[in-house]
């Protein structure tokens, strides 16, 4: 077949073969076999400089074997195909056994110096940069042409050196698309977040959700959740991103004053009203003018004082204990409860018409055990803070976040709070393990129970009773002694009395 003949079919196969596949090494395998078939030659390598190791690797051959492939790797100037990389120019070499330079290193022509084998190497070229080489094996001759060749082989790498350059536009734009569609959906899972409150999860992102929308309102919220799950950091959220977020935030545990002075913590008292009330004194409501009031723990108000709240509610309007003033008042109301309020509308010992005045806008923060998906960010979040506070990096290791994130989590973001800062600061290390934590499974905890001290006698009898009946209120109330107090019908300080005597304490996480 005619010289001419032969290049123009070669270079119209490779051109073709060039845009035939968006997979850049079933391209690059085709042209090189395409090559061997109308060339005639008997081996073909493409090698690519590798920017992360600064090395020449065998990126498509023909005629090589995958482990003959693994073993091309030059450094630039190195053997024939690293001088052509380093130099720019092409390469020819008439009968590889006579040149000393030639490595053989793929060590696929067996022992060079009993084959007839001419090497050609000539540069892969982009914008006058080489990023590669391309090289080839025919047989001996003394009728070989090698110029045209060369000639031919360049054209040929000009072509391939697009095409590497494409199939990396491609493969980088693809990579971007994953990366922005990796980032879009988790933007989009976290599409809401609220300040110093960490939840990525469906549940947490539904409530960070309904804050958004309430906070553009003036209605009065009623957040449920156990104890520790942040219903606190939640009503702050709702001031801070409110209408009256320039207002005072006031709030106030019903469950932590004692039941003879909550009114006048809650409504103020006027001069005289009582002994030792020596002055006027504003209330919390009062206080909380033009903002907001919590009243976390609503669930432990006194039935006595429920009427004086429902009218605050309903008029927005309050005596002073003492006063005869009424006193007007513009504030937010946000309450928040561990209890199960309805359960005590069903004893009697919550108003019903309270109950749905509080419960206009309802939210609820579930358990940290019900997100679980959470505890990794979580446990990140208080490690950097309590390292910082202790003056070092402190992370935990994947075994102790594996732990944490199948712990019960009884005290919720609060006991896992404390889990972190008493680990940080007692085991002094800067990566914490499981071993480090010492988390006793909720079902393994100690529990005070009458049965441990029944014997037989009267004395013994009221011991065990009254153990029980003090036990049974505090896990009622969540460990509140105040409110535990109020249930059992005693003041703070008997049941604090009575608490030191029994030798009684609360489950880890939970504060008394």
């Amino acid at each position: 077949m005619d010289r001419k003949i032969v290049e123009l079919t070669t270079l119209y196969e490779v051109a073709k073969l060039a845009s035939s596949s968006l997979d850049m090494d079933t391209t690059l395998n085709a042209i090189l076999h395409a090559l061997s078939v109308y060339l005639e030659m008997k081996r073909g390598t493409l090698t690519v400089m590798d920017p992360a190791t600064d090395t020449l690797r065998v990126a498509a051959s023909y005629g090589l074997t995958k482990r003959e492939m693994m073993r091309g790797t030059y450094k630039s100037g190195e053997g024939i195909t690293g001088k052509v990389f380093e130099t720019g120019k092409p390469f020819i070499i008439p009968d590889v056994k006579k040149e000393p330079l030639f490595l053989n290193r793929t060590g696929s022509r067996g022992d060079i110096r009993k084959e007839n084998i001419s090497f050609i190497g000539v540069p892969v070229k982009v914008r006058s940069k080489t990023i590669g080489v391309l090289s080839v094996d025919r047989l001996f001759s003394v009728n070989v042409n090698y110029e045209e060749d060369v000639r031919l082989l360049n054209v040929v790498a000009s072509i391939i050196g697009q095409t590497v350059v494409l199939h990396r536009m491609i493969e980088a734009e693809k990579e971007k698309l994953v990366a922005e569609n990796t980032l879009l959906k988790k933007e989009l899972k976290k599409r809401y977040s609220l300040p110093n409150i960490i939840g990525s999860t469906d549940m947490m992102q539904d409530v960070f959700e309904s804050v958004e929308v309430v906070s553009r309102s003036r209605s009065t919220v009623l957040i449920r959740g156990e104890s520790g799950t942040g219903k606190e950091l939640i009503a702050k959220a709702v001031h801070y991103m409110g209408t009256n977020s320039k207002g005072p935030f006031i709030k106030f545990n019903c469950a932590a004053i004692p039941e003879g002075l909550l009114e006048s913590e809650l409504f103020g008292h006027e001069k005289g009203a009582f002994t030792g009330a020596v002055a006027d004194k504003k209330g919390r409501f009062e206080m909380a003018q033009g903002g907001t009031i919590f009243l976390d723990e609503i669930g432990d108000l006194p039935l006595v004082l429920q009427p004086k709240m429902l009218r605050v509610l309903q008029e927005h309007e309050f005596e002073r204990v003492g006063g005869e003033k009424t006193i007007k008042v513009d504030i937010r109301v946000i309450a928040a409860t561990s209890r199960d309020l309805e359960s005590l509308l069903s004893t009697g010992q919550f108003r019903e018409d309270l109950y749905y005045r509080l419960n206009v806008v309802p939210l609820f923060i579930p358990p940290l055990r019900e997100r679980r998906e959470d505890v990794p960010e979580l446990v990140d979040h208080f490690a950097r803070k309590f390292g910082a506070q202790a003056g070092r990096q402190v992370r935990f290791s994947q075994d102790a976040v594996v732990a944490m994130t199948g712990y019960q989590w009884p005290g919720n973001v609060r006991e896992l709070e404390n889990v972190v800062e008493r680990t940080v600061v007692m085991s002094g290390k800067n990566v914490i393990t499981a071993a480090d934590l010492k988390l006793v499974p909720v079902q393994s905890r100690p529990a005070v129970t009458p049965a441990a001290h029944m014997s037989e006698g009267l004395p013994d009898a009221v011991h065990d009773i009254e153990l029980k009946a003090l036990t049974d209120a505090l896990t009622r109330t969540g460990w509140r002694q105040a409110a535990a107090a109020r249930l059992l019908g005693i003041t703070p300080r008997q049941i604090g009395y009575k608490i030191k005597k029994y030798g009684i304490s609360p489950p880890d996480g939970l504060m008394a």
